[in-house]
Formats: structure tokens, sequence, C-alpha cells
């Protein structure tokens, strides 16, 4: 018997680009930057103060009861999951809350909350810290939070893998629908790195650009971080046309490895296994994608790899790939970088315009791939990938199809 297909039926999204999943679309479309000096005070020690930060919250809704449990990136979860809820027009009851759960990737979990307790306690001479930070910082709080606030009963966890974190989510939830345990899953990522430990960390790396994100260009100078989630509704495609649901795009497959090599520097084995065991498992042909949101981070190494497994997965098709990294706009939002761009893919798809890859300057001649400079640009999109390759050497890439 065959799988059963995957479709998305709701989007939703919040980054420094916007506080929903339309707005953070609009933006890509624009190539609008959203990255700049970040006005957490905290922050005074740190050499590198740019990053793609949030500046104000939307209204969510949430009480405080609930919100003193939370550290920031489970709230930011849980403001995506509403939103994608609302967009696929599922309503959760005691009839179906069994049936529908969640999986949320996480690249450094609850800093906010760890910060807030090794102040409280080395600076301030406090006996104890807050009673909730345990449950704050947990990896796998945003996915409890997500179940908690919007009632799912179904499986829910949380995963881990660094910057690939939303695709495993992905994958993972994939697999519950396939396997029969859910009709419906709640699939991404959310991360809050822009804290004083997490900021020193990635600067002590020497891999933080010091002015903005230049992926592919000549002349890049690194990463930078920011913060957001994003969460896809994902069912099978019985589910959501007997429910009338709107769907969105197909996710068409997943594909995974690992380098097996070194915890920081990348193999071009692994992203191009991941490449390739998507493309399987999706059942394209090379030449049937039309765009790759690369990972793209904007180091000078990694950039060159990413291009190379391209050419090497797509051969001549290379050469007619649209490829773009949105992280040039949103940052490097760590364990919610592919669900946002996801948001990327699904909407590429479904209005045939790629965004691009701003602040690009001068073409670097060892990543010589069409990175969309700048400007968004049309053209047809069946199909789309979004790659994910992270520290530790964990890979896994998603597929999005034109639903038909």
């Amino acid at each position: 018997m065959p799988a059963p297909r995957i479709v998305i039926t709701g989007l939703g999204g919040i980054c420094s680009l916007g506080t929903d999943a339309g707005a953070i679309w609009q933006s890509m479309c624009e190539g609008r930057a959203a990255i700049g000096p970040i006005e957490n005070a905290d922050l005074h020690e740190v050499k590198i103060k740019i990053g793609a930060e949030i500046k104000a919250l939307p209204e969510h809704g949430i009480e405080h009861k609930r919100l003193v449990t939370m550290d920031r990136y489970s709230l930011l979860a849980v403001i995506a999951a509403k939103e994608a809820l609302a967009q696929s027009a599922l309503t959760v009851d005691g009839g179906n809350a069994h049936r529908v759960g969640a999986v949320v990737g996480v690249g450094v979990c609850g800093w906010h909350s760890i910060e807030e307790s090794y102040r409280a306690i080395l600076l301030e001479g406090r006996s104890r810290t807050d009673i909730f930070t345990v449950p704050r910082v947990m990896p796998g709080a945003a996915a409890g939070q997500v179940s908690m606030v919007h009632g799912l009963t179904g499986p829910v966890f949380g995963v881990t893998s660094a910057c690939a974190s939303s695709n495993h989510a992905i994958a993972a939830a994939v697999d519950q629908l396939r396997l029969g345990r859910a009709d419906v899953m709640l699939a991404g990522g959310a991360d809050a790195p822009l804290v004083y430990g997490v900021m020193k960390g990635w600067e002590a790396l020497r891999v933080l650009a010091p002015d903005t994100c230049r992926p592919f260009a000549d002349g890049r100078k690194g990463l930078v971080l920011g913060e957001g989630a994003g969460i896809a509704v994902l069912e099978t495609l019985d589910h959501a046309r007997a429910r009338g649901a709107p769907i969105l795009a197909e996710l068409a497959g997943v594909g995974m490895s690992a380098d097996a090599a070194d915890i920081v520097a990348p193999t071009l084995e692994g992203p191009v296994r991941a490449m390739q065991a998507c493309l399987t498992e999706a059942g394209l042909a090379a030449e049937e994608v039309a765009y790759v949101n690369a990972h793209g981070t904007g180091t000078k190494a990694n950039d060159r790899l990413e291009t190379e497994a391209i050419k090497r997965v797509f051969g001549a098709h290379a050469r007619t790939l649209s490829v773009s990294s949105t992280k040039s706009m949103h940052g490097h939002c760590l364990g919610a970088s592919g669900a946002i761009e996801l948001i990327a893919c699904v909407n590429a798809v479904r209005e045939g315009l790629v965004p691009p890859t701003a602040n690009y300057s001068a073409p670097d001649p060892d990543c010589d791939l069409d990175v969309t400079p700048n400007e968004a640009r049309r053209r047809p999109v069946r199909a789309a990938i979004s790659n994910g390759f992270a520290f530790g050497g964990t890979n896994a890439v998603v597929a999005v199809r034109e639903i038909g």
C-alpha cells in the first residue's frame, strides 16, 4: 500500500520580518532585511550587537498564569501555532483532540530563563531561582506548551538537532501521520537566542558577521542570529479533503543523513545524501525542482560547500535552478529557521515567486549558481526543497510541491 500523501493546511510564523506568516512572506518578496542593532540591554559586553530581533510581540491573549511558565521561545511557538490552526480551519475538541499532535524543534531552548536564573543566583545573591525555571528551559517545553494552549492530546514531543531542528520536526510529524498515530500534526520550530550567553558563545566561534548577512556573496563575513518560530499544520490528503480544509501545498518528502565527521565543519557527502533522499522519497526528478531554499548561512566555507552539493545533486539542472537564502533577511533563527523557510517554499509554489537573497554585493566565483540576488523573481515553481544542515553533521531536507 502506498504511503498516504501529506499536505499543509495552515502556516503560522513570527520573526523579525513580521508577526504572522503573511507579513513574513510579504517582507521576503520585498527583499527587506530585518537585521539591525539588538535592543536587549543585557548585551552590553557583547562585541557583535546586531541580530534579527522581534521588536514587539503581537497581542496573544495568553493568560498570565500560563505566561509565567513559558520561556520566550515557547511563547513564539504558541503564537505561530495559533495562526497555523486558524488558517487550517481545524476545530480541536473532545472528539478529535486525541488525533491531533505537535512536534516542535529547538536549537538552544530556554536561554532567557537560564540567564534569569544565573543573574538571580550569581549577581543578585538570591538563594533560589524562579520556581518555573526547569519547565521553562526544557527542550520539549515548546511542544508541551503548544499542546496545552491549543488542547492537543495526540503525539506531542520536541526534537533538537541544532539548525536542522525544524526540518527534523517536520519529518517526525510526517512519520506520525503515515503510521496512523494521528490525523493532524503541528510541526515546526522555535528559538530565541538573542541573549548574552548564547551571543558570547557564537562570538567565540568567530562566525558572526559584524554588519549584515550576505549569503553566497563575495566578501561575506558570517551569519547573523535571529529569533522566531514557524509552525505548519500537516495532515493526510484524505483527511484534509474529508473536512474541506484549505490545502496550501503537498509536503512531498523528507530526506535525512548524518556526516559522522566533525562537530562544526560539514562534509559534502552528508548534504548530498540528504537532498538525494528527499527527492527519492518525494518521487521528484531533479528537473522538476525549480527552487532551492538554501541553508545559506553566510559563512565562507558553508556557502561554497552547499553550492557544490547542489551541483552534485542536480547536475546540469543546477544551472537553471533558482536558489536563495532568506536568512539574509530574517537571520539564522537556529531551530526555527527551517520552519520559517518553509513559509518561503510553500508560497513560492503557490505564487510562482522566488524570494531573493538580500544584501548581495559581488559574486563569489565559488558560489556560481543563480542565487536570486536582491530582487524576487517570477517563475513557475511546481516543486521546491528547503535545506537544513546543522552542527553535529545532522542534515534534513524537505520538499513541497503544488497539489495536483
